[in-house]
């Protein structure tokens, strides 16, 4: 940077009488904002008045050799050192800011101090003993460091306070910086932490949003629709046409089940009833071949009355081969038609007397 001395420029010899001696417009650089000319005549600098307008005329201006350009105004210079860790691969940065101000503008100009920030930078590696505070220390450990280091700093420029000659210098404060590579990780790091929690949280108000549409759904398609009306996202007579499209639906759909209910308890009640009457049939046709004595007429009757004529119709035309018997009939015939002996009087007649019977 250049400060405090911003330009320095050689000046030829003015020619001429001592009446006529002008030095040229061009010759002397323009003067910024802020900054004196220090002009060099023989082996002295002389400051050319502050404020007053330049004189091409001037002695000093017509017998310098060289000019000078200082900047006066105060500045923040900022100065760095690097210092090790625990660590061979990493370094800790430090950044100490001064304000500098010129007071004496000729002994810049002679001393030609065109960078302040390399005086600064020598007193700041004076201190032999800054390197332990930080070697002690991982990289990681940055804001450990910084503390100490600040006040390892301040106490060093209490003890030995900054000087420049010409100017007046005061240290501000210490900054320690991690190297590049622990800061691009940090960085990556913090980078994909904010994503992970943008993810989670969109993860979070979708999972809500869901919940609230869900809680919603279940109320029914009438508060659904009351719900979009309210928003505006859906017409009244859109909303009314389709809710009277749904109430036919249903309508129809509910007498669609009545009516299949109703054919199928009726279908279930024929086939019991037809089951039923095929059952008393084939029990009719059984009794009317039966070797017993049954009352024929009795048990069609009772048919007659529990099935109806038409189940008493087919038995009968089922059955009209066999024989109306009384009770009693079919055993008599049975002992006719043998030779054994009548017992039709015997209520035990079948079975066996005696125990010596069995050896028959």
């Amino acid at each position: 940077m250049n400060y405090p001395v911003i330009a320095e420029h050689i000046l030829a010899t003015v020619q001429g009488t001592w009446w006529s001696r002008r030095r040229q417009r061009d010759d002397v650089p323009p003067l910024p904002p802020g900054a004196v000319y220090v002009f060099r005549v023989g082996g002295n600098y002389r400051v050319f008045p502050e404020g007053m307008v330049f004189d091409q005329s001037h002695p000093d201006v017509l017998d310098a050799s060289s000019v000078t350009l200082v900047d006066t105004r105060a500045r923040l210079v900022e100065v760095e050192r690097t210092l090790p860790s625990v660590s061979e691969a990493d370094k800790f940065t430090v950044r100490a800011s001064f304000t500098c101000q010129v007071t004496d503008p000729t002994v810049i100009a002679r001393q030609g101090i065109i960078d302040v920030t390399v005086p600064l930078r020598a007193y700041l590696m004076g201190d032999a003993d800054l390197p332990r505070v930080s070697a002690g220390h991982r990289v990681e450990e940055v804001n450990a460091v910084r503390t100490e280091v600040s006040h390892r700093i301040t106490a060093y420029s209490a003890i030995v306070p900054p000087r420049v000659t010409g100017m007046s210098v005061e240290f501000v404060s210490a900054e320690v910086h991690a190297s590049d590579d622990l800061r691009d990780w940090e960085q990556k790091l913090r980078d994909e932490r904010r994503s992970w929690e943008l993810q989670r949280g969109q993860r979070d108000f979708e999972t809500q949003d869901a919940l609230r549409i869900a809680e919603l759904l279940a109320q029914g398609s009438d508060h659904v629709d009351a719900f979009g009306i309210a928003r505006n996202e859906i017409d009244v007579t859109e909303a009314a046409d389709r809710i009277h499209r749904n109430t036919a639906a249903e309508a129809a759909r509910r007498d669609a089940v009545d009516a299949s209910n109703r054919a199928h308890a009726q279908a279930r009640e024929t086939t019991e009833a037809q089951i039923r009457r095929d059952m008393l049939l084939t029990l009719l046709r059984q009794m009317g071949t039966s070797e017993y004595g049954v009352d024929y007429h009795q048990v069609l009757e009772q048919v007659l009355r529990e099935t109806g004529s038409q189940a008493a119709s087919a038995a009968v035309t089922g059955t009209g081969t066999a024989p109306m018997v009384e009770p009693g009939t079919a055993s008599r015939s049975a002992r006719s038609a043998g030779a054994g002996p009548d017992t039709s009087s015997d209520p035990h007649s079948g079975f066996v007397k005696d125990e010596d019977d069995l050896l028959d």
